[in-house]
């Protein structure tokens, strides 16, 4: 296969960043673009100057009519799973963006249609591809730190301040708040790097006057041993994001970017990190190309979902 023809279902925001990095990509080329607004599609034709790319304002029509090998969604959150489910049926390879699904119910199905395509199926998870949670998540793994007892996850984020007026603050398309949005970026990380196995948590959600829930906050405890402290906070004045993973050995604490590592009565240590070589984009490509494994599948954004559905479930909320 020379060349992945791709075929887009959304064209807002998050689409451009997905637009930008596979047209980076030699083997790809975008053949289609679907989005129910003819202005989204006409600007995001016009910013990436697909002249020949044909627009469809309904992705079955673009599924039934445009030879495609792979279709990337950036789409309402509630409407993954339906159109993730009508591309794989096509036969077709699928990039999803977060979160895969709204209830684990719906993303155990997912899996189970595209192990029955023989199709990938990948999460859009970018932070698996940054090398500061690369070096987190191998730092963990190899006992840099001990064994686990601690973490706080924390995102900040001026989100119901962005988000008011639009489908985000819909919770039949959204399927909850920034838990479900943002946050779910948070609570990968916080299971990807550490390998936990959550078992309890007790979330204190606030609505914030918004129709969705803006803040919250959870406790967890995990299996392992190790407890955690997520707290997802939409109505700031600014995005900050900062993890803290302390073990029997020491810490790792990570603020915007910046990783330090330290030890008892011990200067702190900031390690060199390795250059980003590949992200979510180009590592779908290379997973149908063969070159590799899929690096976030399905049924690791499934344990995310499931994590969300409990915070949600133990709060008594539900979204929609």
């Amino acid at each position: 296969m020379s060349t992945i023809r791709v075929g887009m279902i959304g064209t807002g925001g998050i689409s451009q960043w997905h637009a930008r990095q596979l047209l980076e990509l030699k083997e790809v080329e975008i053949k289609a673009i679907t989005d129910t607004s003819s202005e989204n599609r006409e600007k995001f034709a016009a910013k990436f100057s697909l002249t020949g790319v044909k627009q469809f304002s309904e992705y079955q029509d673009m599924l039934d009519q445009v030879e495609l090998d792979a279709v990337v969604i950036c789409s309402p959150h509630t409407l993954h799973f339906q159109q993730a489910t009508d591309v794989l049926n096509k036969g077709l390879h699928v990039l999803i963006e977060k979160p895969m699904t709204c209830s684990s119910e719906e993303a155990e199905q997912l899996i189970t249609t595209a192990e029955k395509a023989g199709k990938v199926l990948q999460v859009s998870y970018q932070r698996h591809f940054q090398p500061e949670f690369l070096f987190i998540r191998d730092a963990i793994a190899n006992g840099e730190i001990g064994k686990l007892t601690s973490i706080t996850a924390s995102l900040y984020q001026e989100w119901k301040q962005g988000t008011t007026g639009l489908w985000r603050q819909v919770p039949e398309l959204s399927g909850g708040g920034m838990l479900m949005d943002s946050g779910s970026h948070i609570i990968d990380v916080l299971l990807w790097t550490t390998g936990l196995t959550p078992v309890e948590v007790k979330p204190s959600l606030h609505l914030q006057g918004a129709p969705v829930e803006i803040d919250s906050f959870t406790s967890i405890r995990f299996a392992e041993g190790a407890v955690a402290g997520l707290n997802v906070v939409g109505y700031a004045p600014c995005w900050h994001e900062t993890y803290v993973f302390c073990g029997e050995e020491g810490g790792i604490f990570y603020d915007n970017g910046k990783i330090t590592i330290r030890r008892l009565h011990e200067e702190p240590v900031v390690p060199e990190l390795p250059k980003q070589t590949t992200n979510q984009d180009k590592s779908f490509i290379d997973a149908i190309l063969g070159r590799h494994e899929v690096k976030v599948p399905g049924s690791f954004a499934l344990k995310v979902v499931k994590f969300t559905e409990m915070i949600y479930q133990a709060a008594g909320y539900k979204p929609y």
